[in-house]
């Protein structure tokens, strides 16, 4: 019998939901597999949008992980500069088979320097913040898979990102099965999931609604950049 393969999620104040929610349903569906929730503590940790999540394992706990995976949100700024958190996934690294982001988690890898000489992806507008990272070919494509490392784009792709994971370690059967039982066949009512499709002035409205967050957002990866270097 194969054994269990054990996942870890990161959890942390004001990450977005969905990144979290979407992969823990289809990993959660994944046979012989075990889903553990991680935190820094084991209290509810309040999500950006006000839904708190209850971790049941805490950084402390010595836990063999196979896949580790990081969600984004608002939280990524203070996780960049988390050197508990930085440090815990550096050890993890060294041991899972793979580690793993949705959205803006993956600028928490490229902080610990676990990005370096990859392929990655992350949300749409913290693009040009993951290309500060001079050791990181981006992408935007909406899952990167490059050896053991693997990132997903914007929320909603975190569902994408969770179904390519269980198609290459069980198979593409497996990952097909649960997305037909999750029913996961969407049709989105307009096209404007993406600045690819949608329409250029609400691209550019959204930009400038959320620029000087971004630009807090790129001092701080600028100073996880410079703590590499010197480290």
């Amino acid at each position: 019998m194969q054994d269990q393969f054990n996942i870890g999620l990161l959890i942390f104040p004001d990450l977005t939901p969905l990144d979290f929610v979407g992969p823990y349903e289809v990993f959660s569906r994944m046979k012989n597999s075990k889903v553990h929730v991680i935190a820094e503590t084991k209290d509810p940790i309040p999500s950006e949008r006000g839904l708190s999540i209850l971790p049941d394992r805490t950084l402390d706990e010595n836990l063999d992980l196979e896949l580790v995976l990081v969600p984004g949100g608002l939280g990524v700024n203070r996780l960049m500069e988390n050197e508990k958190i930085l440090n815990w996934l550096r050890e993890k690294s060294k041991t899972s088979r793979y580690i793993s982001s949705v959205c803006t988690g993956s600028l928490v890898l490229a902080a610990a320097g676990l990005l370096n000489g990859y392929k990655a992806t992350t949300h749409w507008l913290s693009l040009d913040v993951l290309k500060l990272f001079p050791e990181i070919d981006v992408k935007e494509d909406r899952v990167v898979i490059d050896r053991d490392r693997i990132t997903g784009g914007g929320v909603t792709a975190g569902i994408d990102f969770a179904l390519q994971v269980v198609a290459e370690i069980q198979g593409q059967k497996a990952a097909e099965e649960i997305q037909l039982m999750i029913e996961y066949n969407p049709e989105p009512p307009f096209l404007s999931g993406h600045p690819k499709t949608a329409n250029p002035d609400l691209v550019s409205e959204t930009r400038n609604s959320r620029r000087k967050a971004q630009e807090i957002r790129k001092e701080i990866a600028k100073e996880a950049i410079q703590k590499l270097i010197k480290s």
